[in-house]
């Protein structure tokens, strides 16, 4: 653990008695002392403070909005070109057979696009990024600002007592924002499947500002383990565990981020890594599809569980990719890929847990309607 990197809100995770653990390469918390059912439910109650500082964020500028949008358009299937000043999309860096080498925020910040992209991945992401945009884009880290998010049904009202202006901002709006007198960078999304907020902030800011919105009674810090059961309920795919370089967006269930200016005769169509299989699957259908499992009883079935078309013999016809207890579900939940044929909503398949194959429901996900702000 010590040689593990730590974000600008290391000591307060430690004065808070937070569990330390080892992810993507930072020390990070994983829970506090309240725990992650207690930190789950508080979040979809109320409002839950993250730390989220081990994403990468990279700027790209250099260059006219124009310019930029075309260069970021040949990394990624997005209409970057239609995205306005002030907004953000969801996007996908893909390797030449259309799989999945990360998935991604960008936003149109009006002189440059800021990009947020996964802890783990953001090495080979900057990396990419510097090879096929540099020298027209520049491609910079920005190595000085923490990323905190701030998620759940309170989480307008708590952020709102700092500046009132975050209250108007739409699902997906991003805005510079004065906080506590800080000028923050601040996106109207979040990983929870709630209405919530990503902040950006200097890092010799970010742990004012986290004591300020912690000293507001219905802001409580939350950890990795209820991200991950939140993001779980709201059926987000995880990087490296739902969606790998193996995973083509259709398959995923990811075609909705694929705009119609890329798709087989839109205005900008292809011109991406892997286009051509991505487009062909979109207009196919994949051979298999994610898809949200409800198992049967209180057991969790984890990430790895074989699933079967029988309840004995035959050979696996897919697998969970991640599991756990839902908390607002009150049962175990998970995902996984199975056959295109076995997909529909009510489909019994079983899951193999402890030698025993047991029934699991092919469910519509997500398993908690998302609650963001339109």
């Amino acid at each position: 653990m010590t040689d593990l990197l730590k974000t600008p809100l290391h000591a307060l995770h430690v004065e808070l008695g937070a569990k330390l653990v080892e992810f993507a390469g930072y020390e990070m918390p994983v829970q506090y002392p309240a725990g992650i059912m207690a930190e789950h439910q508080h979040t979809r109650e109320a409002a839950g403070l993250f730390d989220v500082s081990h994403m990468g964020q990279v700027l790209l500028g250099g260059a006219p909005m124009a310019g930029l949008a075309e260069a970021f358009e040949a990394m990624v299937p997005m209409d970057v070109a239609g995205l306005a000043e002030g907004r953000q999309r969801y996007g996908l860096f893909l390797n030449d057979a259309g799989g999945i080498l990360d998935d991604l925020m960008f936003a149109n910040r009006g002189d440059h696009l800021f990009v947020v992209v996964n802890a783990a991945c953001k090495r080979a992401d900057i990396a990419r990024m510097k090879s096929a945009l540099e020298p027209g884009v520049t491609v910079t880290e920005v190595t000085d600002r923490a990323l905190l998010a701030l998620q759940g049904p309170g989480a307008a009202t708590a952020l709102g007592h700092l500046n009132g202006a975050v209250r108007d901002m739409g699902f997906m709006d991003v805005a510079t924002v004065s906080l506590d007198g800080v000028d923050c960078w601040v996106s109207r999304s979040g990983y929870t499947g709630e209405d919530g907020f990503e902040i950006s902030v200097p890092a010799r800011h970010a742990e004012p500002l986290a004591r300020l919105l912690l000293a507001d009674e219905t802001v409580k810090p939350i950890g990795l383990g209820a991200r991950d059961s939140l993001r779980l309920e709201a059926g987000l795919c995880l990087y490296g565990h739902d969606i790998d370089e193996t995973t083509l967006p259709a398959e995923a269930g990811l075609g909705w981020a694929i705009q119609k200016a890329r798709r087989r005769g839109g205005a900008r169509e292809g011109g991406f890594p892997g286009a051509a299989e991505v487009l062909e699957q979109l207009a196919s259908g994949p051979a298999r599809k994610r898809v949200g499992l409800r198992p049967d009883g209180r057991a969790p079935m984890r990430e790895g569980v074989d699933l079967f078309a029988e309840e004995s013999g035959g050979v696996p016809v897919g697998r969970i990719t991640s599991g756990g207890f839902g908390p607002t579900v009150g049962g175990p939940v998970a995902m996984g890929y199975v056959p295109a044929e076995l997909s529909a909503a009510g489909t019994t398949l079983h899951g193999e847990l402890r030698g025993k194959r047991l029934p699991v429901t092919v469910t519509s996900l997500p398993f908690v309607a998302a609650r963001f702000k339109r």
